[in-house]
């Protein structure tokens, strides 16, 4: 393939460029925004889209893709946009952060019925041995109330952010195609811009 690396890089650098871009994270967000706002669909279906997966963010690794392809399903978003936006908002940087404000909202809802000690001390083992029925009320259950309310809100407003930028993009490249035509216009019938430029 042109452009090939002549030595492919290896797992710890690909998780190291994963973690910390190359060169800066402005430039990453650029590039982000250009594959978002490229997406060959409609402007609510690409905000809905990056609005499932900022929203499927704040759940726990193994729900967040489900929930986000489910929720493009019933508000008609771009799947590939949901995969970028839950790519961008949610990844190993933002997951602690994500996740954490999602614990800490679940518990505040469901403050009556959480135990009253908090997590369990051994909260350690669970976690290394994945007892579901152990994790359920002291951490998932928490985690996935708390999640809706945070993703609603973040969700809404990158809809709204993605969808203005959608429009504005697409009308300045309406303008750029529209003066481009009628430069083309002009150069291929110079006579016909001459005698009107006469009258």
């Amino acid at each position: 393939m042109l452009f090939r690396r002549r030595k492919p890089d290896g797992l710890f650098e690909r998780v190291r460029t994963y973690l910390w871009p190359r060169r800066s994270f402005s430039r990453s967000l650029q590039y982000f925004s250009k594959r978002i706002l490229r997406l060959k669909a409609t402007p609510h279906a690409v905000a809905a889209g990056v609005a499932a997966g900022v929203f499927a963010s704040f759940f726990p690794v193994g729900f967040h893709f489900i929930i986000a392809a489910v929720l493009c399903w019933v508000i008609a978003g771009n799947l590939v946009a949901a995969a970028l936006g839950a790519v961008f908002f949610g990844n190993p940087l933002t997951f602690p952060l994500l996740w954490g404000a999602s614990w800490e909202t679940g518990k505040l809802i469901l403050h009556d019925r959480l135990p009253q000690h908090g997590p369990p001390a051994h909260l350690g083992e669970m976690l290394h041995s994945l007892s579901f029925a152990q994790l359920w009320k002291p951490i998932l259950e928490p985690m996935l109330i708390g999640a809706v309310p945070l993703g609603l809100v973040f969700g809404l407003l990158f809809y709204g952010v993605t969808r203005w930028g959608m429009n504005a993009f697409r009308e300045q490249r309406r303008k750029r195609l529209a003066e481009r035509a009628r430069r083309h216009q002009q150069s291929s019938h110079p006579g016909a811009s001459i005698g009107s430029a006469a009258r």
